[in-house]
């Protein structure tokens, strides 16, 4: 079994920021494949047989900063291996329209993945990030900018291929998976 948790804030008003690509690529791909979400522990999921393996979409409704309290209460529901978890999140280390998979590591400055590691008490999980750049504003302001329309059609073509990411996560363990997407 696997859990995908994509980060972000809840509501209308977080709805198309850059801090919201972690739900953005779950949306997408709970759509391509019809699939609703229920709630349970501050959170919006949904589940899909994938190649034969249960995968469990998570989007946390808990707000960023406070990400880790639902993603743990998944993780021990589900007993899950910190090797099944993938969180998928923004980082403004990267241009936007490029992503990176990424093992396991610190927080990097990121919020939400410092809550699930906190509430963890573990940073063996692995990461999909998702670029946004980074530009002169104040990081929380630009975190929480709606996405600019050109930067929104760059972003869109890496949803598409984050969402075979996750049908790759049934299929091939983690070094095969950066092998083939991290350029």
């Amino acid at each position: 079994m696997k859990l995908i948790v994509g980060l972000g804030n809840p509501g209308k008003k977080y709805e198309l920021t850059r801090h919201n690509c972690g739900f953005l690529i779950i949306d997408n791909f709970a759509k391509k494949h019809c699939l609703s979400f229920k709630s349970k522990y501050n959170g919006l999921y949904t589940e899909q047989l994938i190649n034969g393996e249960k995968v469990i979409l998570l989007k946390p409704q808990t707000y960023m900063n406070l990400s880790g309290n639902c993603v743990q209460k998944f993780v021990k529901f589900y007993n899950i291996d910190m090797n099944d978890l993938y969180v998928i999140h923004d980082d403004i280390n990267f241009e936007v329209g490029k992503y990176k998979i990424r093992r396991n590591g610190s927080d990097g400055g990121h919020n939400g993945i410092k809550s699930i590691i906190h509430s963890l008490n573990s940073q063996d999980f692995h990461r999909i990030k998702i670029g946004i750049n980074k530009n002169e504003i104040p990081l929380e302001d630009y975190v929480l900018q709606k996405i600019p329309r050109k930067e929104f059609e760059i972003i869109k073509k890496v949803i598409e291929e984050v969402s075979n990411i996750i049908e790759d996560v049934t299929i091939f363990n983690i070094d095969k998976i950066m092998e083939k997407y991290n350029s």
